[in-house]
């Protein structure tokens, strides 16, 4: 599989935020958000072996852990990021999976702990989300928007109510965006929507949602990598 990046750092992102896992980032990516912080991942990277793969794991943590399989958009590897979290889940590892939801996740083993990030109108992919995939969500999975200003709060709102996530998935997050750009301060004036402002908006509205940052970018420069 063609691999960016594996290393070792706090999980920054949905309820497992501020746990040590190791990721695990593909390179390739269908979409291109306006607001994306990893374009580094569409090109490039190494051809690894499961085996290489798995090495690195263990190397960074031995006997299990929290995993997260990454991108770019993982699931393009479809065939061979399966088999990555079949073997991971066999050698005792929780496994996480961050993705669009724009491909297929019927093949993705019951015991991975999807996070899925819908695209809002204001990403430039709004309407890349297959909804078939809706079904195939459990209990112990995410669902995350990312937002950039109102209308994106509006779109995730109706989007929440209308598919009745609350009683679907584990979680819904609401998480503004960072500007791609940003670098610097670690602090939420990167942020391209104000998270004061999203806070009052759900507070206002009982928004069936949990508010989350990327706590990494509070905790390391937003422009660092392997983070």
């Amino acid at each position: 599989m063609q691999i960016t990046e594996i290393y070792k750092s706090l999980q920054g992102e949905s309820t497992y935020a501020g746990l040590v896992c190791v990721f695990v980032r593909l390179t390739g990516c269908n979409l291109r958000c306006v607001w994306c912080d990893s374009e580094y991942t569409f090109h490039g990277g190494r051809k690894m072996t499961l085996e290489e793969v798995l090495a690195d794991v263990t190397r960074l943590s031995p006997g299990g852990g929290l995993v997260e399989i990454t991108g770019g958009e993982p699931m393009l590897q479809e065939r061979e990021v399966v088999s990555l979290m079949q073997r991971l889940l066999s050698d005792g590892y929780q496994v996480l999976l961050e993705t669009s939801g724009e491909r297929p996740l019927e093949r993705v083993p019951k015991e991975v702990v999807k996070i899925v990030d819908v695209k809002c109108p204001g990403s430039g992919e709004g309407g890349t989300f297959r909804e078939e995939n809706l079904r195939i969500l459990t209990k112990h999975d995410e669902i995350k928007f990312v937002l950039g200003s109102r209308a994106d709060y509006e779109f995730s709102l109706d989007f929440v109510r209308r598919h009745d996530l609350v009683n679907t998935v584990n979680c819904v997050l609401f998480s503004p965006a960072f500007g791609k750009e940003a670098t610097g301060a670690r602090d939420s004036s990167h942020c391209l929507l104000d998270p004061q402002e999203l806070a009052e908006w759900m507070i206002a509205d009982d928004a069936p949602a949990r508010l989350g940052l990327q706590l990494h970018k509070f905790i390391w420069d937003p422009a660092l990598k392997g983070v």
